[in-house]
This record gives C-alpha cells, sequence and structure tokens, in this order.
C-alpha cells in the first residue's frame, strides 16, 4: 500500500507563508509518503493556487517526493503549452512527475476558454495524442481535427522516459475503458463513494483483462477527502464547512464521501477504500495541514493494509 498526500493550494490574497510550506513539504517527505497532488480549478470562488506553479514550488523543496496533478482539465488547455510546462518541470524536478487527465465533463465552462463544448470527448483524446507525440518523437506532424503540426520539434523531452504516467480521473464506464486504452493509471475521485468507487475498479479490471494488460503495470489509485479529529462532531463540521467554502455551496453528496472523525474511524474508512482496490491513497487534507499530515502518518497508515 501506497500513501499520498495534498500540497496545499487554498490561500486567499496575503495568506501564503513561503516558510510554512516548504517546511510542511519536507516534512510529509520525511514521513514516508510517496507523493504529493494538487488539483486544478481555473475559476471559482475559493481561493486556490494554480496546480502547475504549486508543484513547481514544491519541487523545490522536495528530493524524493513525487509531484502529480489530479487532474488536469485537459479539454481547456492547449495541448503545446501544457506538454512544455509538464517536460520543463519534469526535468527541473529530476523525472518525478505524475500527470492526471480528464475531460472535465460536458457542464465545463468552454466558452469561457474560446473552446466550443461541442465534440469535448475528441478534443481531450486528440490533445492527449499531440502530448504524447511531442513528449516522445523527435519531430511531429499531426493533421488532426483540433490542432495540426508539421515537421514541429518540442525539446527538452521529459526526464521519464517515454513520458511521465499519465492517470486518468473518470466516473462512467465508457470513461473507464478510455483510461485502460490510453492511460497508466485510474485515480478515483474523493467526491465518489467507496461502494462506487469498487465497482469503477471492477470495470478496469474488466477492460484490462479484455485488453491482454498486466493489471500490476496500470496501477489504481483513490483520493479520500479526510479530517483526523478526536471529536467526531467538530471533524464533521469543519469538514463541511470548508467543502462549503471550496464548491460555493453544501454539496451532500461530497460531504458524504468525506472521512471525518477519531482514527478509528479514519483506519476503518481507509482500510475499506484499500479492500475496494486502491493501491494509492491520497489524503486530502481540508483543515491543518501539517498537523494532519503528522496524524494520518502515525495513527492510520500503519494500520492500513489492503483486505481484499
Amino acid at each position: 500500500m501506497r500513501f499520498a498526500i495534498s500540497i496545499p493550494q487554498f490561500y486567499g490574497d496575503g495568506e501564503f507563508d513561503p516558510r510554512a510550506f516548504r517546511a510542511y513539504l519536507r516534512r510529509v517527505e520525511e514521513l514516508g509518503y510517496e507523493s504529493a497532488w494538487t488539483q486544478e480549478a481555473v475559476l471559482g470562488s475559493s481561493p486556490q493556487f494554480a496546480p502547475l506553479e504549486a508543484m513547481t514550488y514544491a519541487a523545490a523543496c522536495t528530493q524524493r517526493l513525487r509531484l502529480g496533478c489530479v487532474v488536469f482539465v485537459t479539454t481547456l488547455h492547449n495541448p503545446l503549452h501544457l506538454a512544455k510546462a509538464l517536460s520543463t518541470l519534469d526535468q527541473l524536478s529530476g523525472g518525478r512527475v505524475e500527470v492526471g487527465v480528464g475531460t472535465g465533463g460536458k457542464m465545463r465552462p468552454f466558452a469561457a476558454f474560446g473552446i466550443s463544448s461541442d465534440r469535448y470527448v475528441a478534443r481531450f483524446t486528440e490533445g492527449l495524442a499531440v502530448m504524447k507525440a511531442l513528449w516522445t518523437e523527435p519531430r511531429v506532424t499531426f493533421d488532426g481535427e483540433f490542432w495540426q503540426l508539421t515537421d514541429a520539434a518540442m525539446e527538452p523531452k521529459p526526464a521519464q522516459k517515454p513520458h511521465p504516467p499519465i492517470w486518468f480521473g473518470a466516473n462512467g464506464e465508457a470513461a473507464l475503458r478510455r483510461a485502460v486504452r490510453l492511460g497508466d493509471g485510474f485515480f478515483g475521485a474523493g467526491s465518489t463513494p467507496t461502494a462506487r468507487f469498487a465497482a469503477q475498479v471492477r470495470v478496469v479490471r474488466a477492460a484490462l483483462a479484455e485488453a491482454g494488460r498486466d493489471p500490476a503495470s496500470f496501477p489504481i489509485a483513490k483520493r479520500i477527502y479526510i479530517a483526523v479529529d478526536d471529536d467526531a462532531t467538530r471533524g464533521r463540521e469543519r469538514v463541511n464547512a470548508t467543502m462549503a467554502r471550496i464548491y460555493g455551496r453544501r454539496v451532500p453528496d461530497i460531504e458524504s464521501a468525506v472521512v471525518a472523525g477519531p482514527p478509528d474511524d479514519c483506519i476503518r474508512a481507509t482500510r475499506e477504500v484499500a479492500a475496494a482496490g486502491a493501491e494509492l491513497i491520497l489524503f486530502t487534507t481540508l483543515f491543518d495541514p501539517a498537523e494532519q499530515a503528522e496524524r494520518l502518518a502515525a495513527e492510520v497508515m500503519p494500520e492500513v493494509t489492503p483486505q481484499g
């Protein structure tokens, strides 16, 4: 079982403390977390740092910790710019980048980004193909529906070969099968209840078998929104208030997937996620990140092993 932790991103104007940010990242590296992850939300009322910049700062603060984003909504990105930025960060970090991708779904504000929502899945798959080509081929000629390149080169390539691992965020069966077809791993959402995640894992494993892919070459992960608090009521109230600030409103479905309470409750819920098929668990804390990272490492992680 492998464990990851969230990179703090929620800071209002003037709230960011560089010293505390550096100390947090160095400490989670010491505590044995394998990786640290960001999220992406360009628009929204909650103050949230952009993932690439937060990951770049984190790379300069650490030596071993792998750094990722779950997920980049790549339909809203120009794949050339994103490929270049990720390749650069992979070089700067010494090959420690993990890339989560997702379509974002049809309800994203496409018009705000100057693009149409028509054929957004085709845009997603084509953009990913462009990125892979730029990362792996010395010269790229690409005649697509959305992007055209002629004998184009992008250097340097990523430090990792052929490219950084590509994790898919996915929900429905078609998206899960697309993950197996085009990706290197599946990352379950923090808003997904464990029972639904277990059903998603079954779809992924069936698709891997049908494709003749070794399951060991396609890791499965899940985000858990979590808060260790000896007072269960207080912990639940704090996480609900934080989630409401992030989303601008109360979202009962997401709140129901959040784990909050004493260590035994967090251990039980995390074991259930492991038993459902998660090989990597991303703890996403909602307040007091440094204290939460310490408690998770000391009181939860040692007690969690796969149950099935």
